[in-house]
């Protein structure tokens, strides 16, 4: 299933690739997101970072089979590998969220591109189920939940533009 969603924030790419490869953000992302237990790490990677989140998030708004996949929690982990900046502050990179113990994922591209008033994140991808028969069950079921961790993402990171500002 094919995931495309825009984070805009009004601060420019260098600000929000500062933001985005902050431990302290990452964190925050996770409690805000609802996570019962969660970590973060950031590392260089050349030019670039490597970001890693793990989090476990209750499973309560998933449907009845979906949770009889994952259980009462969904443990999550996301790593974003950004490369070096272009000429413009713009970065590229990739996105994989996966879903421990259920063979979910999302792979995206995604970049970091300055915009009217700011910056804008695009993540475009594909979220997969490899479940025979399910698959496109899961996929759908799955999708509002990616969705809503990347809006709720955008959220924090207003806050935490504003609160710097």
């Amino acid at each position: 299933m094919r995931i495309t969603e825009t984070i805009a924030y009004a601060a420019p790419p260098e600000t929000v690739y500062a933001m985005v490869t902050d431990r302290a953000f990452q964190e925050r992302k996770c409690v805000e997101a609802g996570a019962q237990r969660h970590e973060a790490a950031v590392s260089p990677a050349g030019d670039g970072a490597r970001v890693v989140t793990k989090r476990d998030l209750p499973a309560d708004d998933l449907p009845d089979f979906a949770k009889s996949i994952v259980g009462p929690t969904l443990s999550v982990t996301e790593t974003y590998e950004w490369a070096a900046a272009a000429g413009d502050g713009g970065r590229d990179g990739t996105l994989v969220v996966e879903v421990a113990g259920a063979p979910v994922a999302l792979r995206s591209k995604i970049r970091l591109a300055p915009s009217r008033g700011g910056s804008e994140i695009t993540i475009d991808g594909d979220l997969k189920a490899s479940i025979p028969l399910f698959g496109g069950k899961v996929e759908k079921a799955a999708a509002p939940a990616v969705i809503e961790a990347i809006r709720s993402e955008q959220r924090t990171g207003t806050a935490w533009l504003s609160e710097r500002g």
